[in-house]
């Protein structure tokens, strides 16, 4: 039965899901680290069909996925609670997107250039007055472990996606 009901939230419309991951802030990235599950959430950057994130070289993520390059994104939003005079019925209005895919790191200038770049656009719209030079981005340093930052591309093998629509008349709002 459940597998019925979580069918009818299947999104199939790639123009929903690609709108979703364009605006859409944090993604919880999914490793496999050795015999043992391992999830760090991160900014990431959608473009091309392809999903863009960063991390310090000499980080534990970047070890664990040199190590096994197999990963899975999720992405979630989620907008509020669906009442429901039935307690056991309350529900939690969503959108879900999971990308699988092997991350691999991006040596070429031009490609990690236009990933930064589009990061910057993403998280600080208008902040900086030029775009990225690629000799900034090939002095690029870690602030926070002096190394430098790998930029990692995953180009997904497999999107999911599930959606609970907001239903605005039975949304819960908290008295005031």
């Amino acid at each position: 039965m459940n597998g019925v009901r979580y069918k009818i939230r299947e999104v199939l419309d790639q123009d929903r899901i690609e709108a979703f991951l364009l605006k859409a802030r944090i993604g919880h990235l999914g490793m496999v680290d050795g015999q043992l599950p391992y999830v760090v959430p991160l900014n990431f950057v959608w473009t091309n069909g392809k999903l863009y994130f960063h991390g310090a070289t000499g980080g534990r993520r970047n070890q664990v996925m040199s190590a096994n390059p197999e990963v899975c994104l999720t992405v979630c939003e989620e907008y509020g609670t669906i009442t429901d005079p039935v307690p056991a019925k309350t529900d939690t209005a969503y959108m879900s997107v999971m990308i699988f895919g092997k991350a691999e790191p991006i040596v070429d200038l031009d490609e990690a250039t236009h990933m930064l770049q589009e990061m910057i656009n993403k998280y600080v719209p208008s902040y900086y007055n030029r775009p990225l030079s690629k000799q900034h981005v090939d002095k690029y340093r870690s602030a926070v472990f002096g190394g430098p930052v790998q930029v990692y591309r995953i180009d997904p093998y497999r999107i999911t996606a599930k959606e609970n629509p907001i239903e605005e008349q039975r949304m819960y709002k908290p008295e005031q």
